[in-house]
């Protein structure tokens, strides 16, 4: 009996236990979880605040919010809720006197809209402050010779702001510099190169520094290659590289059909020569059979040989002697020689009229007329 007893107890215990683990975790599950807040003034115009950035509340929630040494300490229900597919996600509470009042806790309050319990937070908004670019950049070429960029503020933060200005040349690294105040000074620009430059402000150290830079402004640009320049340059290469593919078409076609009328017209012979023996080289500069090698056709190897087909013709000296009018003894001698002559030109007159290179020879001396005396 004191066994079962003890069985008995010991069981009662642990039923115990497991009802007791039971209603503790069906407690907690009732327990909505914990929102992650984010909150960041814009512009010191206003508190923006988000919670459960990653994934959507399952709960709606009013927000409620103010900074712990206000006068009366009162929570303003929020002015302009986020929505995120009819969830609430987040709030834009508008405050005046931002640039003090970011100095003070900033305290706020979730209240579900259904049951549930209200979630109250704490949050220092100092160094959380994020600025809107800056606005108007002008480049103006001052007659020092040097390069001024101007810019504004937004209103009512202009006297707390530092700035950092980023400028490049030609599309090259930026160079980044922190001024204070509204402009920047490039010395000795070279108007031949391209200058863009961007600027971006933030909150003093002595206003209390912010760890958040704005935005980067939109980019302000001087030099040879300005905006428009850049888009009208852009806009003519893209319609170049359209037409490139055609030009380089059309050269090709007007190359082909001229090197074809070339070749047609026999103006333009092309041989394809193989490649040049290794072995057998100095045996076809020897014997001279370069045409084995070149494979030269029949008919180009005829084409190059020369055609004399032209009858050969003989040439023959004559002599003529001429009859003198005052010596009339020797008429009878002249009279004789000429009719020789005569008849020596007749009897060759075929050979003589065949070829046009037959001389004729110089009037004989004066000893020879008197040898014929």
């Amino acid at each position: 009996m004191i066994f079962v007893k003890y069985h008995m107890d010991a069981m009662m215990r642990s039923v115990g236990l497991i009802l007791l683990f039971y209603l503790t975790g069906f407690v907690c599950s009732e327990q909505p979880p914990s929102l992650n807040v984010s909150c960041l003034v814009v512009n010191l115009e206003y508190v923006h605040c988000t919670w459960n950035g990653q994934e959507s509340p399952k709960v709606n929630y009013t927000f409620h919010s103010r900074f712990l040494y206000d006068k009366p300490p009162e929570f303003h229900e929020c002015d302009a809720y986020i929505l995120d597919n009819r969830t609430i996600i987040g709030c834009n509470q508008t405050y005046i006197k931002l640039l003090r009042r970011r100095l003070d806790p900033f305290i706020i309050k979730l209240m579900p809209l259904s049951d549930g319990v209200t979630q109250e937070q704490k949050h220092m908004l100092k160094s959380k402050v994020k600025l809107n670019p800056p606005t108007n950049l002008t480049v103006t070429n001052d007659s020092d010779s040097n390069l001024w960029f101007f810019w504004n503020h937004s209103a009512g933060v202009s006297t707390c702001v530092e700035s950092q200005v980023r400028h490049r040349i030609n599309f090259n690294k930026w160079e980044i510099t922190n001024v204070r105040g509204r402009s920047h000074t490039i010395n000795l620009p070279s108007s031949s190169c391209r200058y863009e430059l961007q600027a971006r402000s933030t909150i003093q150290e002595n206003c209390g520094a912010s760890n958040l830079w704005s935005d980067w402004s939109e980019s302000a640009f001087w030099g040879s290659m300005k905006e428009s320049n850049s888009t009208d340059t852009s806009r003519l290469s893209g319609a170049m590289s359209v037409w490139t593919p055609v030009l380089y078409a059309v050269g090709l076609l007007i190359l082909i059909i001229l090197v074809t009328a070339l070749v047609h017209h026999e103006r333009l012979r092309i041989i394809f020569i193989p490649i040049v023996p290794g072995k057998n080289l100095n045996r076809i500069m020897i014997e001279g059979s370069v045409e084995e090698w070149l494979h030269i056709s029949k008919g180009v190897k005829e084409g190059f040989k020369a055609h004399f087909n032209e009858r050969a013709c003989s040439v023959r000296e004559y002599r003529q002697v001429l009859q003198s009018a005052s010596d009339s003894s020797g008429g009878s001698a002249a009279s004789l020689g000429s009719d020789q002559t005569d008849g020596s030109v007749s009897e060759n007159d075929s050979t003589f009229d065949s070829c046009s290179s037959a001389a004729l020879t110089s009037p004989g001396s004066s000893e020879e007329r008197q040898d014929g005396e």
